[in-house]
């Protein structure tokens, strides 16, 4: 593999600023402080967080690489490992990768693909108004993710940034607190 095949990833080059178009508040927080306020209860510990993307360090894991590869992709924008809700309610254990064209989970304990989810194909995610872990990544062609994850404000940003970068469309960001 020569280094032009090789897919980029974007750890601490990634400084530029990800900002979310969200409805104004009405505090005196500008949307650059604060993307969710207004919206949401956030926690203390969410606030001012550096954002790293790739918490898997996935250059060192060839059977990630080896999906990466596979379907093409050339960069990574965040990976992690997340808790999938399955439609009876059972906790899986997932990496969830976001490319520059899909939204991966991968079995961590196989080194399985088990979705691919274009960026395209992603219509929505959905947030509670609540300080709690959980989002659903609503895709309208297959069925819908309900995840959990520490890190769902990089998420959401990420996958915001990604998809606008990818289609010129801006996902929408809905906050409820039913799924």
């Amino acid at each position: 593999m020569n280094d032009s095949d090789a897919p980029k990833f974007d750890n601490d080059e990634r400084q530029e600023d990800i900002r979310m178009r969200l409805r104004p508040s009405d505090s005196n927080v500008t949307e650059d402080q604060e993307p969710f306020m207004g919206f949401k209860v956030r926690r203390k510990a969410s606030r001012r967080h550096e954002y790293k993307g790739d918490y898997m360090d996935i250059p060192s894991r060839p059977y990630l690489m080896k999906i990466l590869q596979k379907q093409g992709d050339k960069q990574v924008f965040f990976a992690d490992k997340v808790l999938k809700f399955t439609s009876t309610g059972k906790m899986k254990r997932r990496i969830l990768m976001v490319t520059d064209f899909a939204v991966y989970l991968v079995d961590p304990d196989t080194g399985t693909l088990k979705r691919r989810i274009a960026l395209a194909a992603v219509d929505k995610i959905c947030l509670s108004e609540l300080s709690d872990n959980f989002f659903a990544i609503i895709v309208p062609t297959e069925y819908d993710l309900l995840m959990a994850s520490t890190r769902k404000t990089e998420i959401v940003t990420v996958l915001v940034d990604a998809t606008k970068n990818a289609s010129e469309y801006e996902l929408e960001v809905d906050f409820s607190n039913r799924y």
